[in-house]
């Protein structure tokens, strides 16, 4: 079957991707790795010792990342839809983030041990048209947040890919009632074409 002219313009950009041939060259499982690398390196949000949530973690990029800083005394929990290879010392669960089940399976994992961090990169299948795209790129968004409001201890942080557009500034409102601090970054590694940026929100108030 002959590739569309668009599927052949994404293979060949993919290919001539600096980043794609660092990933390999580093070990890493994808480019999205130095998304959350260069983030770390301006905020420090990532620590030895922490328990982090990585949603939407598959094909492993950022659960790479975040095992190697937060080490052996580190607690990892990530989830996605799709399959991912172990990682060591990861615990991963296998679902639709958006299902109850799989949603109080996550919460069980975590149990009553209070998270230091919430990592999200998730992003719904995007069909190119923006009226059905962005509401479940942010259905997705008010999820995450939820979970990150029942789960991180006082003074903990979050990161979550967002997209600006319908529903974005009411939920920078909502983030900044929850935090100290909310701050967006465009790692250099996030393509210029892509209208994806990173909410990044420290300190959080809890109960």
């Amino acid at each position: 079957m002959a590739r569309s002219k668009s599927s052949q313009r994404w293979l060949q950009r993919h290919i001539d991707d600096p980043y794609v041939k660092q990933a390999q060259k580093d070990g890493y499982r994808s480019r999205a790795s130095y998304k959350l690398l260069e983030i770390q390196e301006k905020d420090r949000i990532l620590r030895p010792g922490m328990t982090v949530v990585d949603l939407g973690a598959a094909p492993g990029g950022w659960s790479q990342v975040t095992s190697r800083v937060i080490g052996d005394r580190g607690r990892l929990i990530a989830s996605d839809i799709l399959e991912m290879d172990s990682i060591p010392d990861v615990t991963f669960i296998q679902g639709d983030f958006t299902d109850d089940a799989v949603f109080a399976r996550i919460l069980e994992a975590i149990g009553d041990n209070p998270v230091d961090l919430v990592i999200s990169d998730m992003a719904p299948n995007m069909s190119g048209v923006r009226a059905s795209d962005q509401p479940r790129s942010m259905y997705l968004c008010e999820l995450a947040l939820d979970l990150a409001g029942r789960t991180l201890r006082p003074g903990g942080d979050f990161l979550i890919k967002i997209f600006q557009g319908e529903g974005f500034d009411v939920y920078h409102r909502q983030v900044r009632e929850m935090f100290d601090k909310v701050q967006m970054r465009k790692p250099l590694s996030s393509r210029d074409s892509s209208r994806e940026q990173y909410l990044l929100a420290r300190g959080f108030r809890g109960e």
